[in-house]
């Protein structure tokens, strides 16, 4: 089976490849590359996303066809997709980070800076906080409900539909940290930095 992590320059992702490399323990093939023909014959694909959404959604389109690529991957054909952080941003219609940008629109929904309530809570919102899991998802297989994720973030993903939403975090306000949606699967919090947790996630999702 091969598994291909994007890279689409947006940031560093090393750390995704070496937990990714570390669960598939050579049973899978892990791949690195924006290689269109390489991407169109994975099984599944992971996209992470560091930065704004604005120079992500940018540093996609930079990569002529990538998208169209990408739509074909997970719209079309329905095949496994992750993405991380901003990669799960990027799933909406819509962005506000920087301005205003349009997003894949995998997901209805927009992107909005996360309401500290006038500076009563920090942003960004960096570091551990448990996760509530508000319906099953295979990402979650034999994962505990109040688990602890780690976050970096200061815009938080608003999808129209809340059926597709996975988990919540309670900051500041109910804060969606993980989306899914048929083959789509998305996550606010880092796996690749959530020790044995987010290790078992990247698992869930390799296995699925």
């Amino acid at each position: 089976m091969n598994v291909t992590i994007v890279d689409y320059n947006s940031g560093n992702i090393s750390s995704v490849i070496n937990s990714f490399k570390e669960v598939a323990q050579n049973k899978v093939n892990i791949e690195v590359t924006a290689d269109l023909n390489k991407i169109k014959s994975s099984d599944k694909i992971v996209l992470p996303g560091q930065g704004s959404f604005k120079s992500c959604v940018d540093a996609l389109n930079n990569i002529n066809g990538l998208v169209d690529t990408l739509n074909e991957f997970a719209i079309n054909n329905k095949k496994p997709l992750l993405g991380i952080c901003v990669g799960l941003q990027m799933f909406a219609d819509i962005g506000y980070e920087e301005t205003e940008t349009k997003g894949l629109g995998w997901i209805s929904g927009k992107v909005s800076k996360i309401d500290n309530k006038n500076g009563k809570y920090k942003l960004p919102h960096i570091g551990w906080n448990q996760i509530n899991i508000v319906k099953e998802s295979k990402i979650f297989k034999n994962i505990e409900n109040n688990s602890h994720m780690y976050f970096v973030h200061s815009y938080e993903f608003i999808p129209k539909d809340k059926n597709v939403i996975s988990a919540t975090i309670d900051y500041s306000t109910n804060i969606v940290c993980s989306a899914e949606k048929g083959n789509l699967f998305g996550t606010q919090f880092h796996p690749e930095k959530s020790d044995k947790i987010g290790l078992k996630i990247i698992n869930n999702f390799i296995n699925l």
